[in-house]
């Protein structure tokens, strides 16, 4: 099968060897997505803004690889701090409250970045 690199050009990903997404057939995973922008990071103390901006960022992954959100089966929520988990839910279920995919939402230490809040990553099936 094919296999199909999709590239951000951000640049932790030539240096720690990644890609934003790999499509493999119908497959699609998306690596960890923050608020991390060219620009810095969005909404910098505010975990809905970066959620909202790390499901953008996984959502253009996933134009590139040619599906969309609607075939999500699964996404990864990584929060550094849990009690954070009603703003980051809510941002979760405007985006994915009719496709319900699979979630899992944990607690970590801290991300790359000492700003980002949250991580995602999501799992698609395209058909």
């Amino acid at each position: 099968m094919m296999r199909q690199h999709i590239s951000t050009g951000g640049p932790w990903e030539s240096k720690i060897g990644y890609s934003r997404a790999v499509r493999v057939g119908a497959h699609v995973s998306v690596s960890g997505s923050t608020a991390m922008t060219p620009s810095g990071p969005v909404g910098k103390g505010d975990p809905y803004a970066q959620t909202i901006q790390a499901l953008k960022t996984i959502e253009t992954a996933l134009q590139q690889a040619g599906t969309s959100l609607a075939d999500v089966v699964r996404t990864r929520i990584y929060l550094t701090n849990i009690d954070q988990w009603q703003e980051v839910g809510r941002a979760h279920g405007e985006i994915f409250g009719a496709i319900r995919p699979a979630t899992t939402m944990v607690e970590v230490r801290r991300l790359i970045d000492p700003d980002l809040l949250v991580e995602i990553e999501a799992d698609a099936v395209i058909g």
